[in-house]
């Protein structure tokens, strides 16, 4: 008897330490400090320089465990990462935010330290996952901004949801289609910016290390911004591409034109640069939202698909400017 009495304290006592492993001050969550390779004036030399930086998690009406980044106070601010993306990589932005926002970055399901499942691959799935984070946060209004694969889920979110609850919205350099549609003129392909004409085709260029102009701009690495959020995020993260591939054939497999077009009906920026394929697509979505404003990064400027991790000052200016427009 004392020994099964022996045996559940330790089992409740694993379970309760388990619970908290994820909720806290990132360097009690991750369990070491880490030195970025790059000495950047205005950004943290050290984790452990970040003050006030927490991992959170929280279970989602689908029972899925999904983690969350957060720091800093003010109004909410509320990051969705991109495909294979995930709050690590976020670390400059959050550092340059923290005084003016309460600044929140989820990991979607599959990626970054959330949960592995095999259920709930479709991105209207993911923009639930939005709402419940807010919903958990007890948060009924803030800002949103959707990177890559972030932003076609806050359009799922805004065509689910509507806007009640987005004050502004930030869309940085997704397509509103990536697949081609039959009988698309030339000029409708450059709107949508469609770049294959199967999900396969997009899954085999991310997953099979083929040459593409989004992987190229990645492995340039020049940015030591970039460098350093990069390999702290390697550090800690360790990704399984069997479960981040999974979502990728409904991903693709959406045309947000019509959300886009009559849905998004708040102030909305969007961020593009002059190396990015999806340019022509993001000029038309600014045609598109009637209360829009267009950011153009310059070659010079890092203007790529990574442009908010690579120029992370100019970003975060650029985007309180417009979030306190």
């Amino acid at each position: 008897m004392r020994r099964n009495t022996f045996w559940l304290i330790t089992a409740l006592f694993v379970m309760v330490f388990s619970s908290q492993a994820m909720a806290g001050p990132a360097l009690s969550v991750l369990g070491q400090d880490y030195t970025f390779p790059n000495k950047i004036e205005g950004t943290p030399d050290k984790l452990s320089d970040f003050k006030g930086l927490e991992i959170n998690s929280f279970k989602t009406s689908d029972g899925a465990k999904l983690t969350y980044w957060e720091a800093g106070s003010g109004k909410p601010l509320i990051f969705i990462p991109g495909w294979s993306a995930n709050g690590a990589e976020y670390i400059n932005v959050m550092y340059l935010l923290r005084e003016h926002y309460h600044v929140y970055v989820l990991d979607p399901r599959n990626q970054g330290l959330s949960e592995n499942v095999d259920y709930g691959m479709r991105i209207s799935r993911y923009a639930k996952d939005v709402k419940e984070l807010a919903d958990h946060l007890g948060i009924k209004s803030a800002n949103y901004c959707g990177w890559s694969m972030g932003a076609s889920v806050m359009w799922s979110y805004i065509d689910l949801f509507g806007t009640q609850g987005i004050q502004k919205v930030v869309f940085i350099d997704e397509p509103p289609s990536i697949l081609t549609r039959p009988g698309w003129t030339d000029q409708e392909r450059l709107n949508a910016g469609a770049m294959v004409d199967t999900p396969e085709q997009l899954m085999r260029a991310f997953t099979s290390g083929e040459p593409n102009p989004v992987l190229e701009r990645f492995m340039a690495m020049d940015s030591p911004y970039f460098e350093n959020s990069e390999s702290f995020a390697r550090f800690f993260i360790k990704s399984d591409m069997k479960y981040m591939s999974l979502i990728m054939f409904d991903h693709a497999s959406n045309d947000w034109r019509d959300v886009i077009g009559k849905k998004v009906n708040v102030p909305t920026a969007i961020f593009t640069g002059e190396y990015s394929p999806n340019l022509p697509s993001q000029l038309w979505m600014k045609s598109a939202i009637s209360n829009s404003t267009l950011y153009v990064y310059s070659k010079q400027e890092q203007g790529d698909h990574f442009l908010a991790f690579k120029n992370p000052v100019k970003f975060t200016k650029d985007l309180q400017e417009f979030l306190e427009r």
